[in-house]
């Protein structure tokens, strides 16, 4: 059974506390990702589940404001250290939170508990094997359309997981893979892409909050 003491004696962390549409929530996340680096590739498997994304906060606000469904639920890939799926859990909402890396899921659970959401499903998700059994009403994510060669996996994450009648929310940054992301889901998918500025004092960041269904 997880634990915070636990946790707290594998791990050193910081906090950081994040407002969503007015409410407050508070994140362990890593002192330092260090521990996380291979020194001979650090490129392979960069800890990039680590940090807290502009994305991330985007797509927590959007589905925070989502109404509630009984009997639908969500299925978070790439939840790095859970600030989506547990803000989407705050709401109300049914959620499976995933990741492929151990060390972020020991993250997702220990901050699901310290902002009293212990009722968040978390599983361990390799898009190379996928192994849940259920099918999702939505599937949401911040920050995965991030390697062109994941795309592919991505689009049979999509009909694997996805209901005849679900959505796909997904919140990323822009970069140029974005269009090539777009180029392989369009035949599959109607996809609609909205843009969000965040801004402050010293910088500006866009970030696009992309909704997919699939064509009937």
């Amino acid at each position: 059974m997880f634990s915070l003491e636990e946790f707290h004696q594998e791990y050193e962390t910081d906090t950081r506390d994040i407002v969503i549409n007015g409410k407050k929530f508070q994140f362990f996340v890593p002192g330092s990702i260090e521990r996380f680096i291979d020194p001979e590739n650090p490129l392979q498997d960069f800890p990039l589940w680590a940090k807290i994304w502009h994305a991330g906060t985007v797509l927590a606000g959007h589905l925070s404001q989502i109404p509630v469904e009984t009997g639908k639920r969500m299925l978070e890939i790439g939840s790095g250290i859970g600030l989506v799926g547990i803000v989407a859990a705050d709401a109300g909402h049914d959620v499976m939170a995933t990741d492929y890396n151990a060390h972020a899921l020991d993250f997702v659970r220990a901050n699901s508990l310290l902002n009293n959401c212990p009722h968040l499903k978390v599983s361990r998700l390799d898009w190379n094997k996928p192994h849940l059994e259920d099918d999702y009403d939505y599937i949401i994510g911040s920050e995965v359309v991030y390697r062109e060669q994941d795309v592919q996996l991505l689009l049979k994450l999509f009909h694997k997981y996805l209901k005849p009648d679900g959505k796909i929310i997904l919140a990323e940054e822009m970069r140029k893979t974005i269009s090539e992301f777009y180029r392989q889901m369009d035949p599959f998918f109607h996809v609609t892409i909205r843009k969000n500025i965040l801004r402050s004092d010293s910088e500006e960041n866009l970030v696009l909050l992309i909704e997919m269904e699939p064509h009937i």
